[in-house]
């Protein structure tokens, strides 16, 4: 960490060449004797990441800026506020602390909050810019699982690294570093409550096996990308596991929870007036059983995710009424959407929508959708639709 960077004429160098093409500003000298040019790209990098991803750290004044790694790696400022109301308590540790953006978040909630981080210059990088920020956490450079041996916390907190230096990117829990399932009895030996983030890619099913004592998992999605997978776990809760689901968007947030498997899901023959598409973080669950329930809804297919009903529902995802169904044939298809506009999909269907767009020169837009799909029956349809 380079404290130097922090004195103003740097500061305003790195804020007027926000909108610089950092390529182009590669190829050039460094303005400044003692400062590397590579040194301020980094900064410049890092402001830019910030102003979308960490508003707070971009409004914030000398506020440095770790390696694009560090940045792509750690949580956006959105997600790390809802995981920090997840759970509650007196004292948290954030053992694979990182750039520092959940220990922010956890500081407004817990009284006190510990970051350990593996490497010292990112742990010193984190400590001064919660100063600058005003949080209350304590800070320490080294091996988080080793730091709390000798502590007891009310949660702990792990967002294991999914860049293993034996296998490249991962995403299994057992791959990761720390190896939460190897060190987890440790870990549940040292809180009352142990939070785990893990890649969004992780199948909930190989989560729930890979662990014990899981009693809640969370599905975090931001405008419909599922970003985080968290996973609560304690010792003495004997609850069946339950599945939140959270779809955050501008103004308005999408919820849907229920018990693992509690539902089985219903089919219909053919489609009804409304076709319902589930958002991201439902769609990662699997919880089509529970909103069959909820929302008294049919599934058109096991494998396709569409589900219908004659009467219109405020539903967690995308809403279509439908039009036409139409069975999928060359000379119908020929004659009805060739050379035509329309925004294509697909569910449990062998041919791509890129390929269905070429082969059939259908353009994107419009207010026309269309659902190439396969009902419950292996009929083969395309449901027109207007979306509501």
């Amino acid at each position: 960490m380079n404290k130097e960077l922090l004195n103003k004429p740097f500061q305003d160098f790195i804020s007027e060449n926000i909108k610089t093409n950092l390529v182009q500003l590669s190829l050039k000298k460094s303005p400044f004797k003692n400062i590397q040019n590579k040194e301020l790209i980094q900064q410049i990098e890092g402001k830019k990441t910030a102003k979308k991803k960490l508003p707070s750290w971009y409004q914030t004044s000398q506020i440095y800026y770790p390696p694009k790694i560090n940045l792509e790696q750690t949580s956006s400022e959105i997600t790390a506020q809802y995981k920090a109301t997840l759970i509650s308590g007196n004292s948290i540790a954030d053992i694979t602390g990182g750039f520092g953006v959940d220990s922010y978040f956890f500081s407004k909630y817990f009284k006190e909050v510990y970051h350990f981080e593996m490497d010292e210059n990112l742990s010193k990088i984190a400590k001064h810019n919660f100063s600058q920020l005003d949080a209350s956490v304590n800070c320490f450079a080294g091996n988080g699982l080793e730091k709390i041996r000798n502590k007891h916390f009310d949660v702990l907190f792990v967002d294991p690294s999914r860049r293993n230096d034996l296998k490249g990117k991962v995403f299994y829990l057992k791959d990761c570093l720390p190896n939460v399932v190897e060190h987890l009895e440790y870990l549940m030996s040292k809180c009352n409550y142990l939070l785990i983030k893990s890649s969004p890619m992780l199948d909930l099913s190989i989560g729930i096996k890979e662990l014990k004592h899981v009693f809640e998992i969370h599905v975090v999605a931001v405008e419909n990308e599922v970003k985080e997978l968290l996973w609560l776990l304690c010792k003495n809760r004997t609850d069946e596991i339950k599945v939140k689901t959270i779809n955050i968007k501008k103004g308005n947030v999408e919820k849907f929870e229920s018990v693992l498997n509690q539902y089985e899901e219903k089919y219909v023959e053919f489609p009804e007036k409304y076709l319902y598409e589930p958002n991201a973080s439902i769609m990662k669950s699997g919880l089509f059983g529970a909103l069959c329930n909820e929302f008294n809804l049919k599934k058109l297919s096991k494998n396709s995710h569409l589900f219908t009903s004659n009467e219109l529902i405020d539903f967690p995802g995308r809403k279509f009424l439908l039009q036409h169904t139409v069975q999928y044939s060359k000379p119908i298809i020929k004659k009805t959407y060739r050379n035509t506009k329309a925004n294509v999909s697909v569910r449990n269907f062998p041919e791509s929508v890129s390929i269905i767009k070429k082969k059939w020169n259908i353009r994107d837009g419009g207010d026309k959708y269309l659902f190439f799909t396969t009902l419950q029956n292996k009929s083969k349809v395309i449901l027109d639709c207007e979306k509501i």
